[in-house]
C-alpha cells in the first residue's frame, strides 16, 4: 500500500469516525484493510467522516437517527447494527431509533421498517448483554 500523508480532512474524518463508531470498530476496519479497499477507506473517511458527520449544521443525534433511516429505507441493512452501536455515543435513545423506523414504515415501506426494527432489537440485546459482561 503506498501511504501518503493524511490531509486535514482525513484527520479530522478518522477523529469523528472514532467518536461515533468507537476505537474497537475502527480498529477493526483498520486492520482489515488492504491495498485493494485503501482508497475506499481513505474515500468514506474523507467525505462521509470529514465532510458529512464533521459538519456542526445537525447534531450527531440527528445525523445518527437520519443515517438509519436512510440506511433502512434504502435496505443498506448490512450497517443498521454498526449505526445502532454509534447510538450509544451520539445519543440516539431508543425511542428516537423507534420513531426513525416507524416514520421509514410509512415512507419508505413496513417491510423495510420491519427488517431494521429486528436487527436494532438484536443489536440492543447484543450490546446489553455486552455490557453486563464488563
Amino acid at each position: 500500500m503506498s501511504k501518503q500523508p493524511p490531509n486535514d480532512r482525513y484527520i479530522s474524518g478518522m477523529q469523528i469516525r472514532r467518536k461515533v463508531l468507537g476505537d474497537a470498530h475502527v480498529d477493526g476496519a483498520e486492520a482489515a484493510k488492504t491495498a485493494f479497499d485503501a482508497p475506499f477507506q481513505t474515500l468514506i473517511t474523507e467525505t462521509a467522516w470529514g465532510n458529512v458527520w464533521a459538519s456542526e449544521a445537525i447534531s450527531d443525534r440527528e445525523r445518527s437517527m437520519l443515517t438509519l433511516a436512510l440506511l433502512a429505507a434504502l435496505g443498506n441493512f448490512d450497517e443498521i447494527p454498526m449505526h445502532i452501536r454509534a447510538t450509544a455515543r451520539t445519543g440516539a435513545s431508543k425511542s428516537d431509533v423507534l420513531e426513525v423506523f416507524q416514520h421509514v414504515a410509512i415512507y419508505a415501506g413496513v417491510p423495510r421498517a420491519n427488517h431494521a426494527l429486528k436487527l436494532a432489537k438484536e443489536t440492543y440485546a447484543e450490546m446489553e448483554q455486552e455490557a453486563g459482561e464488563e
